[in-house]
């Protein structure tokens, strides 16, 4: 375990004790059944899942999302008032595969009794140690990023409506309902990103980002990845080394990559750094591992996508 997520262990344990001596009351005797009218309390940990509990819960749920838009949550600290969210919660949706270092202690430390339903059981995992260039590729480890490939985000809300179903069963057409407009929804999105990307010739489908978050929208469209700066699963493993930085230098060079991006959960300093240095093009930063705040190209799944897919179409094109 690393110095930092040993720290961050240490203040979730130490927020959710001052929660919960302060809320013990409320907590006491865990979560009663629903009431009639009261909305089932429904916890996503990071802003893309959230966005899918959005969509298939609507108005039905009282939703609380830990990890806000623009928000990394490999290096997040839970705060107080999101430790009594996870105790008061009837269920929490998260990624599971290690994406959220920090929900097992948050978990523990508050007392929930709620339902914890990690959406990629039973997904095609890729294995870290499949993945070029990833450091923390040890066995057993898996990548997280499934949201990538649209046909994973099916899955999710899948699984969603699964989970709001049982917990709820009085609004459970309402769900199936929600999710059947939704997923039309992802499926007409997954035949669009192939449209597009097949306007990449496939011998120029080359990415490198800021951190391995895209094998699974490679493996799903067709790409191949050249390289990351950070070499790395998760944002935590901080800056690498000037070696590391030249040999993916020399990877883009070598690989006739025209442009690099950055994330809009990362500095893009680095990433520009390495495009100069390299002499191609930084495209715009992409939603990865967050939302974008409201408002912004990247405010919902839906727009992330559109939103990635014509930045990565336009910069490999032109």
């Amino acid at each position: 375990m690393s110095h930092l997520t040993l720290a961050r262990s240490r203040g979730v344990v130490l927020l959710a004790v001052l929660v919960i001596v302060l809320l013990a009351p409320a907590f006491a005797g865990g979560q009663p059944a629903l009431a009639g009218g009261q909305k089932l309390k429904v916890v996503a940990t990071f802003s893309v899942l959230g966005d899918f509990v959005h969509q298939v819960g609507g108005d039905k749920v009282d939703l609380s999302t830990i990890v806000p838009p623009g928000g990394d949550a490999h290096t997040f600290d839970p705060k107080p008032d999101q430790v009594a969210q996870v105790a008061q919660a009837d269920l929490i949706f998260e990624i599971g595969v290690g994406f959220e270092p920090w929900l097992d202690d948050l978990y523990n430390a508050s007392g929930s009794s709620a339902k914890r339903v990690a959406v990629t059981d039973g997904m095609n995992l890729i294995a870290a140690d499949h993945e070029a260039g990833v450091s923390d590729a040890k066995p057993g480890i898996h990548d997280p990023h499934v949201w990538h490939d649209v046909n994973n985000a099916i899955m999710i809300v899948q699984t969603i409506e699964k989970g709001l179903s049982a917990k709820d069963p009085a609004n459970a057409a309402t769900y199936q309902a929600n999710a059947k407009a939704y997923l039309a929804q992802l499926a007409q999105l997954n035949a669009w990103v192939k449209q597009e990307v097949a306007k990449i010739p496939p011998d120029q489908r080359k990415l490198v980002t800021s951190h391995d978050t895209f094998a699974y929208f490679a493996r799903a469209y067709g790409f191949q990845i050249i390289g990351t700066a950070f070499g790395s699963l998760s944002t935590e493993q901080g800056e690498p080394s000037a070696r590391d930085v030249a040999n993916l230098i020399k990877e883009i060079k070598a690989a006739h990559v025209p442009a690099i991006f950055a994330e809009n959960v990362s500095n893009p300093k680095l990433m520009q750094q390495i495009a100069d240095e390299a002499g191609v093009k930084l495209g715009p930063d992409l939603y990865t591992d967050a939302l974008g705040p409201p408002g912004s190209s990247g405010d919902t799944y839906l727009k992330m996508m559109h939103y990635n897919v014509s930045a990565i179409v336009t910069a490999l094109t032109s």
